[in-house]
């Protein structure tokens, strides 16, 4: 039995030793909230079993516990799979003393914890040397029935160092409230991230009280609230939503050759990566709703494969307002005979050479 952290979000932020125990699992049992490609890491035949949110109750809990129990007494191994470390701000302590309990042996898998994964992608150190000397976590509400947290706020207002909140959409507002009223400087900088590691990350900076105004206006999901002097590291240390391809959708149409280079180049700049063959990819519904930026084509079967897909005489129309790439004169010749016309065009040269190419098309746009 593993119980394994799968880390802040993005799937290849899951640690080397919570990979190896997931190729080894017979059934995979994770929250809803681990991202799905984290599950592609288990072998095809693991039985996977979605048990929801993370146990919305104490009942659902303790399903879960003795699901966890009944598969590992059929003598199979399990990985029981959590976003985030499952020792912070989780249940995975309940569900590890279960096992316990009931005699079945376990391995706890560290993850790396929301709040260090997005502070991190967020160019925001948690500690840095004079901004202050402690770090205090709080989650967002304090029991199953999200009530809100019973946070001795006067203690916590005068600590200094860093806070750091898990906080659902309606814990965001009251704790930015509760911060000033009791004593938090309300121009003290503090920073919202909201899908922290994610190609959908969104970091917004201010004060106190301007962050407080801005929730109240516009409510945001669930996100993670860090306040102290390390969010004035944030535009000098900021790396990850800085990139030229970041915030951008790039469908990269497949090619035998070269079948996940290409994507995997574009996803260093920053791109989020759709590839036509990744299941459930629908390209012509993509394209129809202008939900993507960038369509990669290396090879002239790429470009016979997109067409097959949409249908020839819908291509041009479909790309129209989409910036279309391609490398080397094979691809750009069959682009133009379906009468699209690329505004990425290079002649040759190496896959990486052709990322960049993008994402200095992307820059200077």
């Amino acid at each position: 039995m593993y119980l394994i952290g799968a880390g802040p979000g993005a799937p290849d932020l899951i640690t080397l030793r919570g990979y190896q125990c997931l190729q080894q699992a017979d059934v995979v049992i994770y929250d809803h909230r681990v991202h799905a490609d984290v599950l592609q890491y288990a072998t095809a035949q693991a039985e996977r079993i979605d048990v929801g949110g993370g146990s919305a109750d104490a009942s659902a809990q303790d399903a879960i516990c003795f699901l966890l129990a009944e598969k590992a007494r059929e003598g199979k191994v399990v990985a029981r799979l959590k976003r985030g470390d499952s020792f912070l701000f989780d249940h995975g302590g309940e569900e590890a003393l279960f096992l316990h309990e009931q005699g079945i042996p376990f391995e706890v898998v560290p993850g790396v914890p929301s709040a260090l994964g997005a502070a991190a992608y967020a160019g925001i150190p948690i500690t840095y040397p004079g901004a202050g000397d402690t770090v205090t976590f709080v989650r967002g509400y304090e029991d199953d029935g999200r009530e809100r947290a019973r946070i001795n706020w006067n203690s916590l207002a005068s600590l200094g160092g860093t806070v750091v909140c898990y906080a659902g959409p309606r814990q965001l507002p009251k704790m930015l409230a509760a911060l000033i009223e009791h004593g938090r400087p309300a121009d003290e900088s503090a920073a919202i991230i909201v899908n922290g590691t994610l190609s959908s990350q969104r970091t917004i900076t201010g004060t106190l009280a301007e962050l407080a105004e801005a929730v109240d206006e516009h409510p945001i999901g669930a996100a993670l609230l860090i306040v102290g002097r390390v969010v004035n590291f944030r535009e000098h240390l900021r790396w990850f939503d800085s990139r030229p391809l970041f915030g951008r959708r790039a469908l990269v149409m497949h090619s035998k050759e070269q079948p996940d280079a290409m994507a995997m180049l574009l996803q260093r700049h920053g791109a989020e990566v759709l590839i036509d063959t990744d299941a459930g990819i629908d390209v012509y519904r993509q394209l129809l709703d202008r939900q993507v930026d960038v369509v990669t084509f290396t090879s002239a079967s790429a470009v016979l494969g997109f067409l097959a897909s949409v249908g020839a005489d819908q291509a041009s129309d479909l790309l129209a307002h989409t910036a279309v790439a391609t490398l080397g004169p094979a691809a750009a010749d069959a682009a133009a005979r379906a009468n699209v016309t690329p505004a990425i065009q290079l002649p040759g040269g190496s896959l990486a050479g052709f990322a960049e190419a993008i994402a200095a098309h992307f820059r200077s746009s």
